[in-house]
C-alpha cells in the first residue's frame, strides 16, 4: 500500500514540476517576443532621424507631424510598460503614414534615392514589427491560457503568475487610414 502511496505522489509531483517548468517556458517564449517587438520598434525610432531630415525640406509645412515625431521618441526612452509602448507604437505609425501620403504629392522627392532606401528600410522594419506583434500575441495567448486551465491554473496561482496584455490598437484612431488635405 505505501508503494501505491509513493508511486501516486511521485507522478503527482512529477506532474508539477511539468506544469510549472510549462509555465516558466511559456512565459520566458512571451518575454523574448516582446523583446523581438522592442527590438524592432527601437530599429524604426533609429531610422526615423534620418528619414525626416531626407523628407524635411521638401514638406515644410508638415512641421507639426515632424515636431509629434520628436516627441514621441522622447518619450518612447522614457516608457517600459507594453501598452505605453503600443500607444506610442500607434501614433508613430499614424504620423509615419502621414509623412508617407503626403510624400506622394512631391515627385522629386520620391526620385530622390536616399529617400527610396529609407522608405523601403521603414516598410521592411514595419512588416517586422507586424510580425513581431503577432508573434507576442500568439505567446501571450498561449501564456494566458495555460493561466486560467485546470490544473495549471492551481500551479500558476501558487506560485504568483500573472497574466500578460496583448498588443493591440489604443483607440479608433489608430486604426483607421490617414486623410491628407492640402487644403489647411
Amino acid at each position: 500500500m505505501i508503494w501505491i502511496i509513493l508511486a501516486v505522489l511521485a507522478v503527482l509531483i512529477i506532474a508539477v514540476i511539468g506544469m510549472y517548468n510549462g509555465l516558466v517556458q511559456s512565459k520566458v517564449k512571451v518575454d523574448n517576443a516582446w523583446s523581438q517587438i522592442d527590438v524592432q520598434l527601437q530599429r524604426r525610432f533609429d531610422l526615423i532621424p534620418n528619414f525626416v531630415e531626407t523628407v524635411k525640406g521638401y514638406m515644410a509645412h508638415e512641421k507639426e507631424t515632424f515636431e509629434k515625431i520628436a516627441a514621441l521618441r522622447t518619450s518612447w526612452a522614457n516608457t517600459n510598460s507594453v501598452s505605453e509602448k503600443a500607444q506610442l507604437d500607434n501614433e508613430l505609425s499614424t504620423s509615419l503614414k502621414t509623412i508617407m501620403a503626403v510624400s506622394e504629392s512631391y515627385p522629386e522627392l520620391k526620385a530622390n534615392q536616399n529617400f527610396s532606401d529609407l522608405s523601403e528600410e521603414l516598410r521592411n522594419t514595419e512588416n517586422k514589427i507586424s510580425f513581431s506583434r503577432q508573434f507576442y500575441n500568439d505567446a501571450v495567448t498561449m501564456y494566458n491560457t495555460k493561466l486560467q486551465v485546470f490544473p495549471s491554473n492551481i500551479i500558476a496561482g501558487m506560485f504568483n503568475f500573472t497574466a500578460r496584455d496583448l498588443f493591440k490598437a489604443e483607440s479608433d484612431e489608430a486604426r483607421k487610414n490617414v486623410k491628407v488635405d492640402f487644403g489647411n
